[in-house]
């Protein structure tokens, strides 16, 4: 029977607690969905850091999960059938948190391949093109001379907002009354586009009260507060 001590990755980032949902994550966008998604749960997990700094997330025992470098990736010890399972992409760790907790996903089947459509609107759209911005405006792109890639993306990442604004109309949280998976997919970005992005003024966020409503109802959460800095920095 495989054992979590099987995967490679745990030479690297040892557990503490071999029981418990192993975290690889760093409190970027995507990485924050699943430490979110876990403190709204309740599940019991335990979180390692993957730095950039240290190019943890191209090391041998990292692409051993997760071959494409990315974070998040988890290994849940109790899987299906009671075995391990290793698994990368955010979308797909927050349908399986979701599933194994009965919570944050509508019960009935219509409801549900809803909250998944809204949840790929954030995975095909508002990550890359949020993303994007953030890199034109921010870091290495802002130096570019010609500012059309710039100006593509913001205008791209301004309809999404709009699309975003306008099913927010009327409705507490994407799916309406309840919070779900989507809305833990979504407002992370939504965050980092305003804040670490600095690119507010540039997509107009002031012309999208919905989405500034339900952002602001997001980051009250006691749940996103603690997944945020969610695996903190050491020391």
């Amino acid at each position: 029977m495989t054992d979590l001590l099987d995967f490679p990755i745990t030479a690297k980032w040892p557990p503490q607690h071999p029981d418990r949902i192993q975290l690889y994550s760093l409190p970027t966008p995507n990485g924050v969905k699943v430490s979110i998604m876990l403190e709204e749960t309740g599940l019991p997990y335990e979180p390692h850091r993957v730095s950039f700094d240290t190019h943890d997330q191209t090391s041998p025992e990292f692409l051993s999960l997760n071959p494409n470098n990315k974070i998040p990736a988890i290994i849940d010890p109790q899987g299906p059938g009671g075995k391990p399972l290793p698994l990368f992409e955010s979308g797909a760790i927050l349908v399986y948190l979701a599933d194994k907790s009965g919570r944050l996903m509508p019960a009935d089947p219509a409801g549900r391949y809803e909250t998944l459509q809204w949840l790929m609107f954030q995975m095909g759209g508002i990550g890359p093109m949020f993303g994007q911005v953030g890199f034109f405006n921010k870091f290495a792109g802002k130096a570019y001379e010609d500012k059309r890639p710039l100006h593509r993306y913001v205008d791209e990442s301004k309809r999404l907002l709009r699309v975003l604004d306008q099913r927010l109309a009327g409705r507490e949280w994407i799916m309406g009354d309840d919070y779900t998976i989507a809305d833990i997919a979504t407002f992370p970005w939504v965050r980092n586009l305003v804040g670490f992005y600095e690119a507010g003024d540039l997509v107009g966020i002031a012309d999208m009260p919905q989405v500034r409503r339900v952002l602001q109802a997001f980051l009250a959460r006691p749940a996103v507060v603690r997944g945020l800095e969610i695996p903190r920095r050491p020391g």
